[in-house]
């Protein structure tokens, strides 16, 4: 098959662009370096004529809460405009679980916007959420410093390898659409502080990771379980320590 990666070059996408090469595919990465910018609709319709599958796992450049809002709601409403008139058969989007469990986030609240827009776009689709991924710890710890401290909420989160969101991302994206949501995550559930700590230590990062229930986890309260996955999620099967121990 044909598919387009829309972020093809990120973290997730080179992963998901090599495993589907792996397996036969013409998977083609799209990104603003090869021409396709998908808040201008530059090079958009190209790209996907003759395109089985779209696979959308770009991200915005600004998390500001203006700024994420207009760049998924303008290149999802671009896309899944593009989509239908190239005649896509399968829309694939990766999201976050959680998403519309946090609405003080406004991160969240876009990714909410963009679902909405693909599962109204009248197009079939798979929604993949995953938790966050394993990679994001060092930038969760640095966004939360205060005073050469990390202060973190308490609440639950069950993180998730990149490596293993893209196997998902791939296999989904070369089967039938499910026309609803997907909720991936890791084998083991934590707190965030002490999945952070947990990092940092290995690290022989000495900042102290500070558990305050007042601390937000980009513009939220994290109170329980918000982002944990819902019973019925596939989890997948690299640990946390065993990504750590492979050096990351």
């Amino acid at each position: 098959m044909r598919i387009v990666v829309i972020g093809g070059t990120g973290l997730i996408g080179s992963q998901v662009v090599k495993r589907l090469g792996e397996h036969g595919h013409d998977a083609v990465p799209a990104s603003p370096n090869s021409g396709v910018n998908t808040l201008t609709g530059e090079g958009v319709e190209e790209v996907l004529q003759g395109a089985d599958v779209l696979i959308d796992v770009s991200n915005s450049p600004s998390f500001a809460d203006a700024d994420v809002m207009n760049f998924f709601t303008t290149a999802t409403t671009n896309l899944t405009k593009a989509a239908a008139d190239a005649g896509v058969g399968h829309y694939v989007a990766l999201s976050i679980v959680g998403t519309d469990e946090l609405p003080e986030s406004g991160y969240l609240r876009a990714k909410v916007a963009q679902e909405k827009l693909i599962t109204e776009s009248g197009l079939t689709y798979s929604i993949i959420r995953a938790t966050q991924f394993f990679e994001f710890a060092g930038a969760i710890a640095n966004s939360a410093e205060q005073d050469g401290a990390v202060h973190l909420p308490h609440g639950g989160v069950q993180p998730i390898a990149a490596s293993d969101v893209a196997a998902v991302v791939a296999r989904t994206a070369a089967t039938e659409p499910v026309n609803g949501v997907l909720e991936i995550g890791g084998p083991e559930e934590f707190t965030m502080d002490g999945w952070i700590r947990t990092v940092l230590t290995q690290r022989k990062d000495e900042r102290e990771v500070v558990s305050d229930p007042q601390a937000k986890y980009f513009g939220t309260l994290l109170t329980g379980k918000q982002l944990v996955p819902n019973a019925g999620a596939q989890l997948q099967a690299t640990s946390l320590q065993q990504w750590l121990d492979a050096g990351n």
